[in-house]
């Protein structure tokens, strides 16, 4: 459920905020009002591109945020926030938060935490249902019919099970299309793959060698320096007269003589032992150092060798050994398979004979369903329809069977008939927008209670209705928002006075400037706003107004 809407500085709202109740909310006001701001608001925070151009004049941003109650999906939308790296809703409150800026800087939060626009808009889809004057124009398209007829009789796991068999057989024709080739061509590919895999088992790498190996080349590369230096240190250790050994017998010989006098000084020599210990040691591992230096030309050629190895199969085949060798071993098992080709072909062969099977009872088992399903829906939808003014109409499915597809093996077509004595036409034929609204809302209202979006919003979908059907329109209404909350932005009066909650979008000047504002309505106030819907603010248009209240 929607339970705040924050606007800010879009087009002529300026600072507003929207608390919405559950049940049925209407949404009404003069023409020019702001109400299609509201939507256009809601359609932002849910993903739908931004227009600079909306900004309020004067702003350097706009911003949007919805809090939802996402207490019945709970699961749901915890497993899409894991999925997409998101913070978990505090107390089942899922807030999405959309800014953008006149300089074109385009941000977007879920739960506070930064994400793209696809993820906002993914999130959006599992929210909010929305059908503007044109949204009907959807069920025109066959693929939207059929995935109507799957809801509303609950076969969706089904088409699930059937989509997955067919992205199944779509893995094995690529594997088959992968060895089905000229004997050329064959002959081209498993001398390459022979190469490949010849080239780096050969090479016999090791995933962490390459730093070892350069660090043993550079030391190679400067073994007559390191072995210069280390003498160097040697010689200044023990060497001609003035090495520091020579100088710190000297200097042991005065401390030797300081102690003697003064037996405090003992600590001076002490230092001096410790420090010529240190100094032998220092002598013994340069020695050691340099006996270790190696200038073998040999040596250094063969870690050039290497090196330049290494670096041919990084070019060649990754950017690391790691992934060398993981190609190496991708080109292993290709070699394999197409040296196994004919044993490989007779194995898809029989997983797609299988797998064909299994998909032609599936879809048989699918299209019984479907068929099913076909005379519940359009019984139901026809009543529905009745009540909204076709009195003798029917909706009708014709269901073809055709090429397997994710969804399934079957193609359907709606088909409608509103007048008597006329023969049913298929849906897309229908010129009246009037009719097409009425249908629309038909099949919501009988889908109300499989239907999974928890928030449905109508932006005078009640367009060319009136009379009698404008009321039913309303009870329509809200049989729908027993299931999920509506939000219904209408010209009706009958439809407006069928709603749970209502609230009127007004336009003031203030300074200056044009300013949107939207507040709910007190009793007496939503008698005055359905009074003006209805022509007038006499005490006919009043008592007209109380009787559709008293009569939801």
């Amino acid at each position: 459920m929607l339970t705040t809407l924050r606007i800010k500085n879009l087009a002529l709202v300026a600072d507003l905020t929207l608390e919405l109740r559950p049940g049925c909310n209407a949404i009404t006001g003069e023409t020019g009002a702001g109400k299609s701001i509201i939507i256009g608001a809601l359609k932002l925070v849910l993903g739908e591109r931004a227009d600079r151009t909306l900004i309020r004049a004067g702003a350097e941003s706009c911003a949007v945020e919805a809090v939802f109650d996402v207490t019945h999906q709970q699961r749901v939308f915890a497993t899409l926030l894991e999925e997409h790296g998101l913070e978990p809703c505090e107390e089942n409150q899922l807030v999405l938060k959309r800014v953008f800026t006149a300089a074109g800087t385009n941000r977007q939060f879920v739960n506070g935490s930064p994400t793209t626009l696809a993820t906002l808009a993914a999130l959006g889809e599992g929210l909010v249902d929305m059908h503007g004057p044109h949204d009907h124009q959807s069920l025109l398209h066959p693929a939207k019919q059929l995935a109507i007829l799957d809801a509303f009789g609950g076969l969706q796991s089904q088409v699930a099970a059937f989509a997955e068999l067919i992205r199944h057989r779509a893995s094995l024709e690529q594997e088959k299309s992968a060895l089905i080739v000229d004997e050329r061509t064959y002959t081209q590919q498993l001398d390459l793959l022979r190469h490949q895999a010849q080239e780096i088992t050969a090479a016999k790498l090791r995933a962490d060698e390459e730093a070892e190996v350069e660090a043993e080349h550079h030391r190679a590369s400067n073994a007559a320096r390191l072995l210069e230096l280390s003498q160097a240190a040697l010689c200044a250790l023990d060497g001609e007269e003035g090495s520091l050994f020579n100088q710190l017998g000297a200097l042991g010989r005065t401390l030797h003589e300081l102690q003697r006098i003064d037996s405090a000084a003992q600590t001076f020599a002490d230092a001096h032992e410790q420090t010529v210990a240190s100094l032998r040691d220092l002598q013994a591992s340069l020695s050691r150092y340099t006996d270790r230096v190696d200038l073998d030309p040999a040596r250094l050629a063969q870690l050039e060798e290497r090196l330049n190895l290494i670096h041919s199969l990084k070019r060649k085949y990754g950017a690391s050994l790691a992934e060398v060798i993981a190609f190496g071993a991708e080109a292993k098992s290709r070699l394999t398979s197409l040296e196994q080709r004919d044993i490989e072909l007779a194995r898809l062969n029989a997983e797609l004979a299988k797998l064909d099977a299994e998909l032609g009872r599936t879809g048989r088992e699918l299209t019984a369903a479907r068929r099913k399903v076909i005379p519940k829906l359009t019984k139901a939808a026809s009543r529905q329809l009745q009540d909204l003014g076709f009195e003798q109409s029917e909706l009708g499915v014709s269901l073809a069977v055709t090429a397997p597809t994710a969804c399934g093996c079957d193609e359907v077509e709606f088909q409608f008939a509103p007048n008597p004595g006329e023969p049913a036409r298929p849906l897309r034929a229908i010129a009246s927008s009037g009719e097409m609204s009425r249908v629309m809302l038909a099949l919501k209202t009988v889908l109300a209670a499989q239907d999974e979006i928890p928030v449905l919003v109508f932006d005078e979908v009640d367009a060319n209705v009136g009379g009698e059907t404008a009321r039913v329109v309303g009870d329509k209404m809200r049989q729908i928002a027993r299931a999920r909350q509506v939000l219904c932005i209408t010209h009706l009066a009958p439809v407006a006075a069928a709603a749970d909650t209502h609230f009127v979008v007004t336009k003031q000047v203030r300074d200056g400037r044009t300013t949107s504002d939207i507040q709910p309505l007190s009793a007496k106030q939503r008698v005055d706003e359905l009074a003006r819907m209805l022509g007038g603010q006499g005490e006919a248009a009043r008592k007209h107004a109380e009787a559709l209240l008293a009569a939801k």
